[in-house]
């Protein structure tokens, strides 16, 4: 029997039935994502907390007790620590879902199926270190006597924006890593540049306010802003129209992103 698959035109070419129909798929490679990811390391998951940590460390020194930047009235270790959370689990998962064609060349090459289940995947797998991490912030939490607003509950939304990010700057950079491997290179130093352009040593308060609407084209801006809200009560960092602007940007990557992906497939298998 001889099947013909022709490119469709419209929302169905992006084959969102496909993704349901293998969601478990989704499951099994995501668990082995993170079988494989602290495999052979000396200090295994405790690596998913000794990032943000350390990180944290190094700004309160050098941007809490030397430059002296403010903290809006929040002890600076736990300003800080705050912020990395959300932006080392949208920096990880970008990192990880840019190389996710790349790395998986034999299931490219070999079988079908819907070549989204990679980053996807990656990207969730990343969801388990933050939640590792996520315990040291309630303890330094207990530490400084801070008590979460009834804000808390908005948490997930901001994760959920922060996935969003990662996932549609995710679908084009893996694409795009397929046709020219110098995206193994751009990727860190587009991080590194983002992480300045974001509020994690810094609060958003520093921002001038005819700077606000421009600075709202980061959604990472809206995440790390949003935790500190929900979590120390920070209202210099409440939600307001910007944080529209920043999820709307968000869906823009991800639905462009998406459909570059899918435009770019059927060349996977031939150019990886």
């Amino acid at each position: 029997m001889l099947t013909l698959i022709k490119p469709e035109k419209g929302w169905s070419a992006l084959n969102l039935r496909d993704l349901w129909r293998y969601r478990e798929l989704i499951y099994f490679m995501t668990w082995r994502d993170l079988k494989v990811r602290y495999k052979q390391t000396l200090l295994g998951a405790s690596w998913a907390i000794l990032r943000p940590f350390l990180t944290m460390i190094v700004f309160s020194i050098f941007f809490g007790n030397l430059a002296k930047v403010p903290s809006d009235g929040i002890p600076y270790p736990i300003f800080a620590y705050t912020a990395l959370l959300p932006w080392e689990l949208f920096a990880s998962a970008l990192s990880q879902a840019s190389r996710s064609l790349v790395q998986n060349t034999n299931m490219v090459t070999k079988i079908y199926f819907p070549r989204m289940i990679l980053p996807i995947s990656s990207i969730l797998a990343g969801v388990v270190d933050f939640l590792i991490a996520f315990v040291v912030l309630i303890g330094m939490m207990i530490f400084y006597k801070i008590t979460p607003t009834v804000n808390v509950w908005t948490l997930p939304l901001f994760i959920l924006l922060a996935l969003v990010t990662a996932l549609g700057v995710g679908f084009w950079l893996a694409a795009l890593n397929v046709l020219y491997r110098d995206v193994n290179y751009v990727t860190p130093f587009l991080t590194q540049f983002w992480m300045f352009i974001t509020p994690i040593a810094y609060g958003s308060s520093l921002i001038p306010e005819k700077w606000r609407f421009l600075y709202a084209i980061n959604p990472l801006s809206g995440v790390v802003d949003g935790f500190r809200w929900a979590l120390l009560g920070n209202q210099q960092s409440a939600p307001g129209p910007t944080l529209i602007l920043s999820s709307l940007i968000a869906v823009a990557l991800l639905i462009s992103g998406m459909f570059y992906f899918r435009r770019m497939e059927r060349q996977f298998a031939d150019k990886v």
